[in-house]
């Protein structure tokens, strides 16, 4: 993992420890059902921390025999456990939770006035949290790249999962205090369990989308278009290519990447031509990218005939 990526999951490991506790001992002074959910939902994060903690160490692993391009895909499994665990821990349950309040008509929230400075204590270190990781994204976020396109682009598996946790636990916080708030104005308890069932839709959407993206890094995904056509020019000015005919990349891990090429060589070439051109391209490759964890280059020679054939 890169320290980035440690940093924001060690930032928000700490903060979620501190706001689950917070939660926990609000729900046991008002029995909020809103509180109920927010504390599972931290247990949950913390947790969640935990699993990319272990995943980045595995992943350190050096490549073996059995595993000859290493271990760096763990940091994506776990991500992707991750999402499951926010899901079924933080999102069915609090969806369970609100409905059989509402269902059964239990009610209502005492002390509130707790529940809501014990809510704002929590904001603030969920913000400091986001605060934190919002900051170390910025130093791998393109610039001029929108948040949501960074999220949905980024390779980075940990930076993803903090800054949709620490953004989920902001609104959810907000929910749950409107859902307070509310039943305390009132009086009517259905407020606290509405709160609670928009805690649950918002953890299943957030857990969806965590999932959809670190299954789309588990089956295998390329370097981003610039860094292709970065990379694709920078083979084709070696010495001694004629053309690049294909180029395939492929993360094995966040900052691992097999980079396979075919590449036409001007002829006359014998053997010790190719070799070198072989050389000479595996070193452009590395030297445009450092992070590559294997290159394989293929030479061939460029047949006008076969235009129109796919190159594999």
């Amino acid at each position: 993992m890169s320290g980035t990526g440690r940093r924001a999951v060690v930032a928000a490991l700490l903060s979620n420890l501190g706001v689950a506790t917070t939660k926990f001992v609000g729900f046991l002074i008002t029995g909020s059902s809103a509180l109920l959910a927010e504390t599972l939902h931290s247990i949950a994060d913390t947790g969640n921390q935990a699993l990319l903690l272990l995943g980045a160490r595995r992943a350190r692993e050096a490549p073996s025999p059995a595993r000859p391009f290493g271990r760096g895909r763990e940091r994506y499994f776990w991500a992707f456990v991750v999402g499951l665990v926010l899901f079924g821990l933080g999102g069915v349950f609090s969806l369970y939770e609100g409905v059989r309040k509402l269902r059964a008509g239990e009610h209502a929230v005492t002390s509130p006035i707790v529940g809501v400075s014990l809510l704002l204590v929590a904001f603030v270190i969920e913000g400091l949290s986001l605060r934190t990781a919002v900051a170390e994204a910025r130093t791998i976020r393109p610039a001029g790249q929108s948040w949501w396109r960074f999220i949905r682009r980024t390779r980075n598996p940990e930076v993803t999962v903090v800054l949709l946790e620490d953004g989920a636990a902001i609104v959810g916080l907000t929910l749950a205090l409107a859902g307070v708030g509310a039943a305390w104005a009132t009086g009517d308890p259905v407020w606290d369990a509405a709160a609670t069932i928009g805690i649950g839709v918002l953890l299943c959407l957030v857990a969806g989308l965590l999932t959809t993206e670190m299954k789309s890094l588990l089956i295998g995904e390329t370097v981003s278009d610039a860094m292709s056509q970065a990379l694709w020019a920078a083979i084709d000015g070696v010495d001694g290519v004629d053309r690049v005919l294909n180029l395939r990349t492929e993360h094995i891990g966040p900052e691992q990447i097999l980079v396979c090429t075919k590449v036409a060589v001007t002829g006359p070439a014998d053997l010790d031509r190719v070799i070198d051109v072989i050389d000479a391209v595996e070193a452009a490759v590395v030297g445009l990218m450092p992070n590559t964890l294997t290159c394989y280059v293929e030479p061939d020679r460029y047949d006008a005939a076969r235009l129109d054939v796919e190159w594999t």
